[in-house]
């Protein structure tokens, strides 16, 4: 393309910030939150909205979460290697700037539970007995022991102490759709099921209320969309608090002290944060709604009185950053200012929410942004989300306004079975519905192809992850819609991919895809490395070697197969996971990218 009109290089769109997973200290006056000023996210605290933070950790490696302790003397963090999700924890004195590692268990992942109430202990989720199933452990600081309270069969977490300290929550799945709820008593080891039954039910966010008596939960039970619920724990009685009929409550935060809450409604993809306080009877009193930029917002947490949250914002023309709300008057402030890297915000251009049909009449909304650069046709990047339990959202990207100076429009397709829009429409490509979702791709171009903005021979398709098996599954299935593929860290072959992804996830994925069991020659048939002969657009394929989630050989064998019949650029990044996270990396392959549809779009 003519880039002649290119207001910034694509260097410098990569050089934008971001801010966010904040965690407050106990008195509420600093935060700690992650930047990746340095290319790669790291540790960095901060005592005030717009003063000077300080960056507490310097690794080369991503820092991936961080909680402050409610002693507020330390914080612990966790931190992979290379991309591979095998997170390790570590413990930050913030006096002496001195960093324990706590857990060393370099081959198995770690999920965070949460503090006790003083700060003494913590628990955490590990695979690391067998590498399948996640036990329960909980780490005293006083001795520094770490302890196994629960060994586990299958994908367990815990999810928080009760407010006396002698439970916690533990979620088992057995799928992304269907959960269980269990208590363990820390004293007895005993696990109490709170949420028996055989049908499928999801259960997230799980939160203990401030009395014990009751687990807050966004539950789809009995219901397509999610709600509100409380179960008490003495009964197992589930009680609906609040239930949106065509929107989902996506999240729910809790102060156990205070019983103030957070839940959050997903907007058609924007999410509206609704504050209230919780007691005996349910919701006893309301806040007004905080004053927030319109797009997605989330990672909230309170002080320890409740009279303030952080939470990280972003919407397609703001990058992320944190900010800081009064419970009672809603007012926020941004306490971080993550750099656009000299790019004016009001250069940045905004998405449109839209609705086309599908090829059975079903209703698929999109995300649809077009260049303002020119009144011209221009041409059209089919950006698709991965998942597919996912969906996409207004959300910031400093790929997509790079894309979007340069004079390309990007259209976001929630194809059937992304989430934020009920189970029924999740379940629309479930195993032998797969295609179904393909042909949804297919009718957004179309759809496209009729818009009075769009150069309709000039479409690319782009996506990561499941996104690259439908890149990959549009380009041999309808070659002749494409000038050229971008598969990131995609599905090339379900067979291998099942046999080779991590042991700690291939139950889940078979029961989203199929079972190489029940369900293998279709999981041939439907797998793009099988049609491979019909492509005819050139295809870049991007790619990690330590990738537990999808693995490098279906990268390799895609980009082997198709040589053969259309030009192929293929980069693997061996200090990568499941996605590109290090600016090095990142500049590498966008720049690639854009060199590479340079070359075939006109």
């Amino acid at each position: 393309m003519d880039n002649k009109n290119l207001t910034h290089s694509l260097e410098q769109y990569l050089q934008i910030r971001s801010a966010y997973g904040p965690t407050i200290n106990p008195s509420g006056d600093q935060l700690a939150f992650l930047m990746d000023v340095t290319g790669v996210p790291q540790l960095w605290t901060l005592n005030g909205p717009d003063k000077w933070p300080k960056q507490r950790t310097f690794f080369s490696e991503r820092v991936a979460i961080a909680s402050w302790s409610p002693a507020g003397d330390e914080i612990c963090f966790g931190m992979d290697k290379g991309g591979n999700e095998c997170v390790q924890f570590y413990l930050l004195d913030l006096s002496t700037g001195k960093i324990d590692q706590v857990t060393d268990a370099p081959e198995s992942k770690h999920f965070w539970g949460g503090w006790n109430k003083d700060g003494s202990a913590f628990v955490f989720t590990s695979n690391r007995r067998n590498g399948a199933d996640f036990d329960i452990y909980i780490r005293n600081r006083t001795d520094r022991e770490t302890t196994c309270v629960l060994e586990g069969d299958g994908w367990l977490e815990a999810t928080g102490f009760s407010p006396n300290d002698d439970r916690v929550i533990v979620t088992k799945a057995r799928s992304t759709f269907d959960h269980d709820l269990f208590v363990l008593n820390l004293e007895t080891r005993d696990m109490d099921h709170v949420t028996p039954g055989l049908d499928e039910s999801r259960y997230q966010s799980a939160s203990w209320g401030p009395s014990g008596q009751y687990i807050y939960v966004i539950t789809d039970k009995k219901a397509d969309r999610l709600y509100l619920a409380r179960i008490d724990v003495n009964t197992g009685d589930m009680e609906t608090i609040v239930q949106k009929d065509q929107w989902n409550i996506e999240g729910i935060v809790v102060n156990q002290l205070t019983g103030h809450l957070i839940y959050a409604v997903n907007v058609g993809g924007y999410t509206r944060l609704v504050p209230v306080r919780v007691d005996e009877s349910g919701i006893c009193e309301e806040f007004p709604t905080p004053k927030v930029p319109a797009g997605v917002a989330g990672g909230i947490e309170f002080s320890k009185n409740g009279d303030r949250y952080a939470v990280t914002v972003n919407s397609p023309v703001e990058n992320a950053n944190v900010l800081v709300v009064e419970t009672d008057t809603g007012v926020s402030q941004r306490w971080t200012r993550a750099s656009t890297a000299g790019i004016p915000q009001e250069s940045f251009i905004k998405s449109e929410l839209i609705r086309y049909k599908s090829f059975d009449g079903l209703e698929i909304p999109a995300f649809l942004s077009v260049s303002d650069h020119t009144k011209q046709e221009v041409p059209v990047i089919v950006d698709i989300h991965g998942g597919p339990e996912s969906q996409r959202r207004p959300s910031f990207n400093p790929f997509t306004q790079y894309f979007l100076d340069k004079g390309y429009a990007i259209f976001e397709p929630n194809i059937r079975g992304s989430t934020g829009y009920g189970q029924e429409y999740h379940h629309l490509d479930d195993k032998r519905k797969r295609m179904d979702a393909v042909k949804d791709v297919k009718a957004g171009v179309e759809w496209l192809q009729e818009h009075h903005r769009v150069e309709s021979d000039q479409i690319v398709a782009m996506g990561a992850s499941y996104g690259g098996f439908m890149v990959l599954s549009a380009l041999t299935e309808y070659p002749d819609m494409w000038a050229a593929g971008i598969d990131i860290v995609g599905i090339a072959n379900f067979v291998t991919f099942l046999e080779n992804t991590g042991e700690w996830r291939r139950e889940l994925r078979e029961r989203e895809y199929g079972s190489l069991d029940e369900h293998r020659k279709f999981l041939e048939e439907i797998s793009p490395i099988n049609n491979i002969d019909c492509i005819q657009a050139p295809l870049f394929v991007v790619h990690g070697e330590n990738d537990p989630r999808v693995p490098v050989t279906e990268a390799k064998q895609i980009a082997e197969e198709a040589s053969d019949y259309v030009p192929v650029e293929l980069i693997i990044f061996s200090d990568e996971g499941h996605g590109i996270t290090k600016q090095e990396n990142k500049t590498k392959a966008y720049t690639q990218i854009a060199d590479f549809l340079d070359e075939h779009i006109r």
